[in-house]
């Protein structure tokens, strides 16, 4: 951008700030507040650093505003009058004596659809009130309005100071009253809205009144992916301060070009509130909070008008400081004394940690011959491993405890997460505090999104462009950034989220540099800016892992961190480590944010009591909705983790390994950490035979950062055995605590198989002569010892005995299976609807052919079953005398294309891709190639080797390592809040199902496969097979009218939920010679990857052996076999 341009902008910049400063001032006009785009706030405070003023030096050490006697809480129960209309509210709610009939008491902080008021909405792009055709700023003729009430007294000696109310957060247009008084008015429901009450309060009681608007001109903003709802969502507290105080500070806490030296600067803004002059002492410390003794103090006279504002300003260098990162949070307590005389007035704390944060180009070039440019931090070229978050709580909605953010964060520790990206709005002041004390980087967002208006840059599209907003866009960001700016851990921000660029992100941008270029000089970022100037970082979303290839080779002019990637939609996050293996390799590539934390379910109970998760349409009737596109977390919404989270901790972990020579020993370990020794934990390895460990040992090398090493270890020469399978594992585990994490923690793993073949014995048996006959339409085989019988009819398996023992239940035997029940990226890309012949292929089996031969001893029972797609399926059961029985598989090809479906609405109104191609979508794959059969439910014990303990898919697997585990076929079940395929494992040698006893079957791979074991049908966990409705849009009247169940057939999910899913009386299990991967890229159309389907117009063969067995001892044996 040339300079004139850059200046003239700059200017207008300027020009607006002085209009946003005083957008507390009350307007003169006509039109309500709630419904003038320029009335933004009215009497507020101006937005400031998040502190709280202490008495004492030694209350303010604590860092609690509870250790405070000038802070008052007032969360708690308050009265509440909840009316659907705004022109229906009692004359009198806001007076100091008010006629309480029709008034409630509710909790405050919660939004009140989650305690029975209003209905709750969930929708994506389009706004709530107006889901199709947006006309900002018009809203609807009835607006829900929600009034709170409580009596507040304040203390007798705060009545000599300035006495503030805090609403941290609420929503949506926000009056404030005070013994029937307008004290103010503010928008941008997640930032805090101060307000000076000094000249409405009395002696005595005092009647808070806060009538709050569900919709304002305001909510053309906040168009988020997340559940729309209202009312008071964090803290409301009263606190004083002196007459003369401190207004707000800065604090610049950066590097030297050394990376170990700290350059501190202190500016401190004294705001005096008497017409007096006043002469005072500012006096800081800078205390090391590992040691509690202070490095650095200064003392400096400030000499304050009348109602007047000095500032006052420090420096310091500090040698050998401790640095703030991820890896080591290192923080110091700042102090800030102000005195008159001798008297202390106030002190004020906040952490402060040293850190620098730039953008350079380093020596490396990429294909394009121009140096590599790259995120640096405290001069490491960092890759950021993030995740989005959004604030929720499956009871109260989005309001957070601080206990749920600390349980967050430990998760998010736990698997090697270091950064959050805040979707799409400002956290509470607690959350950053926190970022700040366990090494979280904060990518901090204003609260603007306008997604229902799109992006169109043209007059009537996006607000982005359109200069009437303007003044909301600036206020919202200069609320996110005055508020944040100090704190160690906020390390980018970023303008908004899917609101279009143009005219107002270009003055939003230019404003946070100009504001920030003296301070930490953060990258300022945003999404829809892609290419152009006003990013400094590339953040785009869900690119593919060809795609970061592609600009990982060629170069780009900026770093690369998508803002959004790896849809964790349901059963998802297939790719990850393809994606992460780029990123790996090329510096430009510096990370990503999955999308996002956690699933936006709210817990609710039906009427037989079983809980359940709801979302979007459960509440009202024919609201609008995306349905469960509002669950898409790595963690449910009990913030049990979901099983791809293992695949993010291996992805991200910090510690890698790589084989030299596995025969002698010979390993390399990897130190991805930027500022950690590896000499800092404890390196385990094992050796492990058929998962079981026979040797193991310890090692502690002296690897630094970014750097790798060989090493050794003594197994080597290992001599193979007959059935038996060997890994080494690597485990790197904590010596000494580290922030959430205890120490033996494993925060790193690998394994590596050796190559100690050795050839089975084949299988020879003894038993009862096998006889065979026809009776009717079953083939029946035969002996005093073994009962085996094929339905021509069924197509199915109807009965398996040895020695008396039924395997089958309920005659539900082995038979053809080629559908998995459709995860929610499978109704994204129209699978569904595409491969439904496999669901077809799966039921009323034709055969063409049924017959027994004898080969020896044995017994083959040979079917032919043809397929609606034009092909076989071949399916050969030899049986031999003691009741051991082999399987061989085989598929057909077939050359018929896939059913030819339309390109969803979803894909063409999402968020730009990068890189992303219009996938072929007429080739024929299939989803699963396989058998199931059922089993009694006391086999309900699986014991098998193969990738685990979680769940896992053939392009979601990297993070679970092949070994021994056992499990029920009850905790196989994830509990996804739509329902849809879970619980497979990949990769499995053998699995046994058993009854307590031991006793039960093993089914032995031929070479590998994959298998569920569930108490439930495939068909349970199949949304069309649902008498549910469907989860309509209702966008319009129109679309409430026209809701056309046969476009929706296999097109639209139906309202499931996990209380649908009941446990059957049976164990069904599914073998698979493959299922294909679950995608993940996105959830509106990236299909699964080449390599992770299975094409159609192939030939397979595959096979596995069932093995009755006894004891554990019988399994282990079986194993040297081949069958």
């Amino acid at each position: 951008m040339n300079r004139s341009r850059m200046a003239l902008l700059g200017a207008c910049i300027l020009s607006l700030s002085a209009v946003v400063a005083n957008a507390g001032e009350k307007p003169a006009h006509v039109l309500p507040y709630w419904q003038d785009i320029q009335t933004v706030s009215v009497n507020r405070e101006s937005p400031r650093t998040a502190f709280m003023t202490y008495d004492t030096r030694q209350a303010a050490l604590s860092g609690k505003y509870e250790s405070s006697k000038y802070y008052k809480l007032l969360n708690g129960t308050w009265k509440f009058y909840y009316s659907d209309s705004h022109h229906n509210l009692p004359a009198d709610a806001v007076q100091t004596v008010a006629e309480m009939k029709g008034w409630n008491d509710i909790q405050v902080p919660g939004n009140w659809e989650a305690q029975g008021y209003g209905i709750p909405i969930y929708t994506n792009h389009g706004y709530e009130f107006k889901a199709l055709n947006p006309q900002p700023p018009q809203l609807p003729d009835d607006i829900p309005v929600g009034i709170y009430r409580r009596e507040i007294t304040i203390p007798e000696d705060w009545m000599s100071r300035d006495i503030y109310l805090h609403i941290a957060g609420a929503k949506s247009g926000v009056y404030v009253y005070l013994n029937g008084q307008e004290v103010g008015y503010n928008e941008d429901s997640k930032n805090p809205a101060e307000f000076l009450i000094n000249k409405y309060i009395r002696d005595g009681q005092n009647t808070l009144v806060l009538k709050i608007f569900r919709w304002s001109t305001g909510s053309y903003l906040e168009c988020q992916d997340f559940w729309r709802m209202s009312g008071i969502e964090r803290d409301v507290f009263l606190y004083s301060q002196p007459k003369t105080a401190v207004k707000d500070f800065r604090v610049v806490s950066t590097l030297d070009d050394s990376y170990t030296n700290g350059i501190f600067k202190l500016a401190v803004d004294i705001r005096n509130n008497v017409p007096a002059g006043k002469n005072l002492q500012v006096l800081y410390e800078l205390i090391d909070k590992s040691s509690g003794k202070a490095v650095v103090t200064s003392t400096g006279d400030c000499n304050v008008k009348g109602t007047g504002v000095q500032t006052v300003t420090f420096d310091a260098n500090l040698p050998e400081v401790k640095t703030w990162t991820s890896e080591s949070p290192n923080l110091y307590k700042l102090l800030i004394t102000l005195k008159e005389g001798d008297k202390v007035t106030e002190v004020i704390p906040f952490n402060v940690g040293f850190r620098r944060i730039e953008i350079r180009e380093i020596n490396q070039k990429a294909k394009n011959g121009k140096p590599y440019v790259v995120l640096m931090i405290n001069g490491q070229p960092l890759k950021l491993k993030g995740v989005n978050i959004h604030e929720h709580d499956e009871r109260t909605g989005h309001y957070v405890t601080e206990e749920l953010m600390r349980k967050d964060f430990e998760l998010m520790k736990r698997n090697n997460i270091n950064t959050v990206r805040l979707c799409h709005y400002p956290q509470d002041r607690r959350f950053y505090e926190l970022c700040d004390e366990f090494g979280l980087y904060v990518y901090d967002e204003a609260n603007i999104e306008s997604h229902g208006m799109y992006y169109d840059l043209r007059r009537g599209g996006t607000l982005g462009n359109n200069p009437e907003w303007l003044k909301p866009h600036m206020y919202r960001t200069m609320n996110m950034y005055e508020r944040n700016k100090n704190h160690p851990s906020v390390t980018f921000w970023s303008l908004g989220n899917e609101a279009g660029n143009g005219y107002n992100f270009y003055q939003t941008y230019l404003w946070v540099k100009e504001q920030d270029k003296n301070l930490m000089n953060r990258p300022v970022n945003y999404e829809r800016a892609q290419w152009e100037w006003n990013s400094d970082m590339y953040v785009p979303q869900y690119p593919s892992a060809e795609w970061l290839r592609y600009i990982g080779e060629t170069g780009s002019d900026r770093p690369v961190v998508p803002s959004e990637y790896s849809h964790a939609m349901g059963n998802s996050n297939g790719n990850l480590w393809d994606q992460w293996k780029e990123i790996y390799k090329y510096p430009n590539l510096q990370g990503g944010y999955i999308w996002d934390w956690v699933d936006q379910g709210l817990l609710r109970t039906d009427e037989k009591g079983r809980q359940y998760w709801a979302y979007g349409g459960d509440y009202g009737v024919n609201m609008p909705s995306d349905g469960n596109f509002c669950c898409n977390g790595l963690v449910g919404p009990d913030r049990k983790p979901h099983p791809a989270i293992a695949e993010v901790k291996y992805v991200h972990q910090n510690v890698a390994f790589n084989a030299i020579d596995i025969a002698t020993g010979k390993y390399k370990v990897i130190n991805r950490f930027y500022f950690t020794n590896l000499k800092k934990y404890t390196i385990q390895y094992e050796l492990r035979a058929n998962g079981i460990v026979v040797k193991k040992g310890k090692l502690t090398l002296d690897v630094a950062p970014q750097t790798e090493k060989e090493f050794s270890i003594p197994v080597k020469d290992v001599r193979g055995k007959v059935g038996v399978e060997y890994f080494v594992h690597f485990s790197v585990v904590t010596n000494q605590p580290e922030p959430l994490i205890p120490v033996g923690y494993e925060i790193a793993y690998e394994q590596f198989r050796l190559p100690t073949e050795v050839d089975r014995i084949a299988y020879k048996t003894t038993g009862p002569t096998l006889d065979w006959k026809e009776e009717g339409d079953n083939l029946v085989v035969s002996s005093s010892k073994v009962y085996f019988e094929f339905n021509r009819t069924s197509g199915m398996v109807t009965s398996y005995k040895v020695n008396g023992v039924e395997y089958f239940d309920k005659k539900f035997g082995v038979q053809p299976n080629f559908w998995r029940t459709p995860n929610d990226n499978d109704y994204g890309n129209t699978n569904p609807k595409r491969l439904q012949i496999w669901k077809t292929s799966s039921h009323n089996f034709k055969i063409s052919n049924a017959s027994v031969k004898m080969e020896g001893k044995n017994a083959v029972v040979g079917v032919v079953y043809d397929l609606p797609a034009g092909n076989q399926y071949l399916i050969d059961y030899n049986i031999y005398p003691d009741g051991v029985i082999n399987v061989a598989v085989k598929f057909i090809a077939t050359n018929q294309n896939a059913v030819e479906t339309d390109i969803l609405e979803d894909t063409h109104l999402a968020t730009y891709t990068p890189g992303k191609k219009q996938e072929k979508k007429n080739l024929l794959e299939v989803p699963r190639i396989g058998v199931r059969f059922r089993i009694p439910q006391d086999m309900n014990i699986v014991e098998y080797f193969g990738r685990g303990p979680e769940e896992n898919y053939i392009d979601r697997n990297a993070g679970t390592m092949v070994g021994r585990y056992k499990t029920t076929a009850d905790d196989m079940y994830v509990d996804y809040v739509r329902p849809q395929e879970n619980g497979h494992r990949t990769d499995t040698r053998w699995v046994a199902l058993t009854k307590k006893n031991g006793c039960g079957l093993l089914i032995q791979a031929e070479r590998t496969i994959g298998f569920n074991a569930l108490r439930n049908a495939v068909e349970d966990f199949d949304s069309e097979d649902s008498s549910h409705p469907y989860q309509w849009r209702n966008r319009s009247p129109e679309e409430i009218k026209d809701h056309n169940m046969d476009e929706a057939r296999n097109v639209l999910r139906k309202m499931t939920h996990v209380n649908d899913i009941v446990f059957r009386d049976f164990v069904e299990v599914c073998v698979d010679m493959r299922q294909q991967g679950v995608a993940g890229y996105d959830s509106w159309g990236a299909k699964v990857q080449p390599g992770y389907t299975i094409p159609a117009n192939q030939n397979y063969e595959w096979g596995f052996t069932f093995v009755p067995v006894k004891a554990g001892n019988d399994l282990d044996r079986s194993l040297r076999y081949n069958y």
